[in-house]
């Protein structure tokens, strides 16, 4: 495993760890990694989306800002998957808190 993909894997990793933990910073980082393809990892408008999204509905405003402008270059049905990938992380959240 070459050193971008494993710098790649922790930030990802690491990130997600916070995100499951409801850390709006861990959700704007997410979306920038996957919209920019941040130390190797795969740059995915629809998880930038997603992560975006999460941040921005949690009061996070350059997420609001970055979440419109990605949305400009996807199409509808893109945008529609990556809203339904929240709902699913939300709904997630709240299974586990239960």
């Amino acid at each position: 495993m070459g050193n971008s993909l494993k710098s790649a894997n922790f930030l990802i990793e690491s990130r997600l760890r916070d995100a499951a933990r409801g850390e709006i910073t861990a959700y704007y980082d997410l979306g920038v990694a996957y919209s920019t393809g941040t130390a190797g990892v795969q740059f995915d408008l629809i998880e930038a989306h997603k992560w975006f999204n999460l941040a921005a509905i949690n009061g996070d405003e350059t997420a609001q800002a970055a979440r419109a402008e990605i949305a400009g270059d996807m199409s509808a049905r893109e945008v529609a998957i990556a809203q339904r990938a929240a709902r699913d992380w939300l709904g997630m959240l709240r299974a586990r808190a239960a």
